[in-house]
């Protein structure tokens, strides 16, 4: 398209259009929002609770993570955790419950990468002995189970990636569960909750549902098998 000039040119300049588009981008980027410890706590937040039932203690724990939402209505909108709470009705677990929620919450404010606090709860043992929750998912303390709690919630925000099966993998797997019942006689009650009588732990997804067929160990709910 041609531009007629009615003025006289008294200079010029070439404008490098890669340069250009780097220099916008670069401006763009420096005015998104960061989380760090100078982000003020919003009036309202978002966020939502879990509830944790362990066999070892009376009450149930819940556990509420808000979210601050960085960004809104742009190319960076991103939700990060911004505090957490647990609440209960016992109160024997009050001061390491205070202790460990003001510390994950600081850890939150600091910005960065918080997943490591997912690894690092999860393998935290009670000398006692685990339990297993409802699934038959093996839960080596209460520490660990709020960490799960924890990978869910971040899962669910984006901030972690979930070991999701795919369509095949989750047929293949009702299609050995269906034959493996069938050859015992007997169905679970609640299908997709719970395993076959005398199933044994996973090491691999901490469930239990590892039986054995065809000669080989077979996991029902992540499919590891020691066969390959």
């Amino acid at each position: 398209m041609s531009v007629k000039i009615s003025q006289k040119i008294k200079g010029f300049k070439v404008v490098d259009v890669e340069a250009e588009r780097v220099r916008l981008a670069a401006e763009e980027a420096a005015a998104v929002v960061q989380m760090d410890e100078t982000l003020q706590r919003p009036e309202t937040l978002v966020g939502a609770t879990y509830k944790i039932k362990s066999p070892l203690f009376e009450h149930a724990l819940y556990v509420t993570i808000n979210d601050v939402v960085l960004n809104p209505g742009t190319a960076y909108e991103q939700r990060r955790p911004f505090e957490i709470f647990i609440n209960s009705k016992g109160m024997e677990h009050f001061q390491w419950i205070v202790a460990l929620t003001r510390i994950m919450s600081a850890v939150f404010r600091k910005g960065g990468d918080c997943t490591f606090l997912v690894e690092e709860l999860k393998a935290v043992f009670d000398p006692r002995g685990g339990y297993l929750k409802r699934g038959g998912i093996y839960m080596p303390s209460l520490v660990a189970e709020i960490g799960a709690v924890l990978e869910r919630h971040l899962i669910a925000i984006g901030l972690m990636e979930g070991q999701q099966l795919d369509e095949g993998q989750k047929l293949y797997l009702a299609e050995k569960r269906a034959a493996y019942e069938a050859s015992l006689g007997t169905s679970t009650a609640e299908p997709g909750e719970g395993f076959p009588p005398g199933s044994q732990l996973c090491g691999k997804c901490n469930t239990q549902a590892v039986v054995q067929m065809d000669g080989c160990a077979t996991c029902l709910n992540c499919g590891h098998s020691k066969c390959g």
